[in-house]
């Protein structure tokens, strides 16, 4: 059995094509995540992605993680509400000397959708993308929180992904490194 995944991009051309979403009230602030760690990472993936059914990531190892992490030009930022985690952009440029920079994931825990968070959180990935060497390529769009104004161009892909159970992350010595909330993966089936 399998289920059918769809990943929406989108694309900007030009800077001056961004209309960044203002930010919400309240107590938001974004920061760069600057120690990579392979644990936070992979809470901010599954906290986002585990009712949406991101599942690409959950077989990786401690090893893969900090290498996805550690590669050059890597950031990953985390919107904060009072502290707490609410979502996260990841980026990946393509190119060392500037060129195409990737939004790889962007999305915010359920609790915190619908706030206007994500929109400021995907404007403030999107510039900092142009900071980097822009364009950025591409943006999960599954909770995007009124992206289609700020980035003009979308695409889609549709994969066939095994609806059964994945794996937790482990070290190379075999050890856990902290497994998928199996029903959240059990919800995407």
């Amino acid at each position: 059995m399998s289920i059918t995944v769809t990943t929406w991009y989108l694309e900007q051309t030009s800077p001056e094509d961004l209309r960044p979403s203002p930010a919400p009230g309240g107590d938001l602030r974004i920061e760069r995540a600057g120690v990579p760690s392979p644990e936070f990472s992979r809470f901010l993936y599954t906290a986002v992605g585990g009712d949406l059914c991101w599942v690409d990531r959950l077989g990786l190892t401690y090893a893969q993680w900090r290498e996805i992490l550690e590669r050059p030009g890597a950031e990953t930022w985390v919107a904060y509400v009072q502290g707490t985690p609410a979502g996260y952009v990841e980026l990946k440029p393509h190119d060392p000397d500037g060129g195409v920079v990737e939004i790889i994931y962007f999305g915010l825990l359920p609790a915190f959708r619908g706030r206007g968070i994500g929109g400021h959180l995907l404007s403030y990935g999107t510039a900092r993308a142009w900071d980097l060497g822009g364009p950025p390529a591409g943006a999960d769009a599954d909770e995007a929180g009124g992206a289609e104004h700020l980035l003009p161009g979308r695409r889609a892909r549709h994969d066939q992904l095994p609806a059964a159970g994945l794996p937790a992350v482990r070290h190379e010595d075999g050890r856990a490194a902290g497994g998928p909330d199996a029903r959240r993966v059990a919800r995407c089936r």
